[in-house]
């Protein structure tokens, strides 16, 4: 007998894979979830102090550009207001010629009216349209020349009036946008300052100790720089010294007495430069400072130069456009050393690859290699 059974058709499954399809579907959204949360929350690897160094290293010198937009446009926003001023004042004094020139009409004009009679220059002073009546040319025909004399008075001053008043407006809206400019580069210098603090609070007392040490290692590099720079100019100069020497001797001199005036004005301007500057050692610096009780870079050298009698510029990219420009390996003490492409920074050269700057904030005037940071030229004022 046959098996009836087997002529049945095969059940279908789909109960029992539902579940499974639906239990992997749920894992992998998990999986996925827990993925995604595990990415947002996982921190980053955490900088190294080397590359902290060099992040507030760049914030400092992001913050010394911004130092001197921000001198540049305190500097430009005083000579504004100077103009300003000037211009007010100038407006005053011309309201008040305009009103003698007014006045003189008004003589003429009351005088004509007692008279009994309205002449032509009672007329014009009366008019809605004083200028379009004066432009008739046969009122002007008709007027005494002590009349003409007092209306062409009283146009010259209503139009140079009105001019200046136009130049004080004008000037007026330079000395608003030179201010904006101020409060922008003071909000950027504080900004920069802020972030470098930040990144330092950071660091664990091991990793400040190792950031001291890679400061120490870089200082004496660049010392070491300095030595060799102060050993070569010793040698140009013992080599200049001897050609002086043997030239004197040729010529029958004495080999003394070989400096030109020139060269012992600017000595002693150098000198005066650099007393003033070791002066001023231990101060401490600060952003948009120029004495006497604190400094920044530029600020430094325009007072150091000021003291020798030279005016030079406030700021480090006008500073670097005078005097004239010398090379590294002919600098001389006195002599303006700048650094950074965007000559954000500059010392004044004391000798032997040293100069005396303002480095940052946080420091205080001090002594260094010229070689601590990247040169970018260097000056002699005077």
């Amino acid at each position: 007998m046959p098996v009836l059974a087997s002529h049945r058709k095969p059940r279908a499954r789909v109960r029992a894979t539902a579940p499974a399809v639906g239990l992997t579907t749920a894992a992998l959204a998990s999986v996925t979830l827990l993925s995604a949360q595990s990415a947002v929350a996982a921190p980053g690897p955490k900088p190294g102090v080397e590359d902290v160094q060099k992040k507030v290293d760049d914030l400092y010198r992001q913050a010394g550009t911004a130092t001197q937009r921000y001198n540049q446009a305190k500097e430009a926003s005083a000579a504004q207001r100077a103009k300003v001023d000037a211009l007010l004042d100038d407006v005053a004094q011309r309201a008040d010629k305009l009103n003698d020139a007014r006045r003189t009409l008004g003589t003429y004009a009351a005088a004509q009216y007692r008279s009994g009679s309205l002449t032509p220059t009672a007329t014009f002073f009366l008019a809605d349209d004083p200028q379009s009546y004066v432009d008739q040319s046969q009122l002007m025909g008709r007027m005494t020349s002590r009349q003409q004399k007092a209306v062409t008075d009283f146009r010259t001053q209503q139009a140079r009036a009105a001019k200046k008043r136009a130049e004080a407006v004008r000037s007026l809206e330079t000395l608003t946008t030179t201010q904006t400019t101020l409060r922008t580069s003071k909000q950027n210098v504080q900004k920069k300052l802020g972030e470098a603090r930040t990144l330092l609070s950071k660091l664990t007392a091991e990793e400040k100790a190792r950031l001291a040490e890679i400061e120490r290692k870089k200082e004496a590099e660049a010392r070491r720089k300095a030595r060799e720079l102060a050993k070569r100019q010793a040698a140009a100069k013992t080599e200049a010294d001897r050609k002086a020497e043997e030239a004197a001797k040729g010529s029958g001199g004495t080999g003394t007495g070989t400096g030109t005036g020139s060269d012992s004005g600017a000595t002693t301007k150098a000198g005066q430069v650099l007393a003033f500057a070791r002066a001023q050692l231990g101060k401490p610096y600060v952003w948009g400072a120029a004495g006497p009780a604190s400094y920044d870079c530029s600020g430094l050298t325009q007072a150091a130069w000021k003291s020798a009698g030279v005016n030079i510029p406030r700021t480090t990219w006008d500073q670097v456009k005078i005097g004239t420009r010398v090379a590294t390996a002919d600098l001389r003490p006195g002599d303006l050393v700048f650094f950074y492409d965007d000559i954000s920074h500059v010392g004044i050269y004391k000798g032997d690859g040293m100069m005396i700057h303002a480095p940052k904030p946080g420091a205080n005037v001090r002594e260094e290699s010229i070689y601590y940071m990247p040169i970018y030229g260097s000056v002699r004022p005077a």
